[in-house]
């Protein structure tokens, strides 16, 4: 039985209360440029972050990670490049369709980019092959910071675990129960995800759940 409305607006904010307080703020995303962000969101598509930080390295002894220096290259050469983050040569080529949007619409300019509307900025990231619906938010969150909720593996385990929405509720639906039941705040929602992750990983795991350890455990 799914939680009433009221009664998920109450439970939302408390997960928050109850995460930042036990972990504290998490730094995330880890990026020194927006343009790394964006690399980054591609790259950690079906593997863990230490993968994706070699791959960065890598770029960025090569002083490649930019735009410029990136869309110059051949996919091969990219794909060597980003070995390390698994699936190389897909998601070299997904890199690369960012690009050519990038410089086919934008002249290369992240920061022209980003000037756009979110809903238009997001609908334009959608239809970039090889970005759906988590990347694409992950950009618009962490690079462009605007205040739009990411929704992972993670947040539907956790959700599921403590009757906030039906097993086959989708990505759009489970992204509306926050963004109806929270302040519109890119900090909050970036803390707020993060917190998720890390809640995931050490405790809420697919099998053998750590609830009596979960600041979370309460709610159940």
């Amino acid at each position: 039985m799914v939680l009433s409305s009221k009664k998920q607006r109450e439970v939302l904010k408390g997960f928050y209360k109850a995460l930042f307080s036990s972990f504290g703020p998490q730094g995330w995303w880890p990026g020194r440029t927006k343009f790394e962000v964006v690399v980054g969101a591609i790259l950690t598509q079906n593997t863990n972050w230490k993968n994706v930080e070699k791959a960065i390295k890598n770029l960025r002894a090569r002083r490649l990670l930019n735009p410029q220096g990136m869309h110059d290259l051949s996919v091969h050469e990219l794909a060597a490049l980003i070995r390390p983050a698994g699936y190389f040569n897909v998601k070299a080529k997904r890199l690369k369709h960012f690009l050519n949007h990038l410089f086919d619409n934008y002249s290369g300019n992240l920061d022209g980019f980003f000037k756009r509307r979110t809903d238009v900025l997001r609908e334009e990231l959608l239809n970039i092959n090889g970005i759906g619906p988590e990347t694409a938010d992950s950009i618009l969150l962490y690079a462009a910071n605007r205040p739009i909720f990411v929704i992972d593996a993670y947040t539907k385990r956790i959700l599921l675990r403590h009757c906030m929405i039906k097993k086959h509720t989708d990505y759009h639906e489970m992204q509306r129960l926050f963004m109806e039941n929270l302040v519109h705040d890119s900090p909050m929602f970036n803390e707020y995800h993060a917190l998720i992750v890390k809640t995931g990983k050490d405790f809420c795991k697919t099998k053998e759940p750590l609830c009596s350890r979960c600041p979370l455990g309460r709610f159940l």
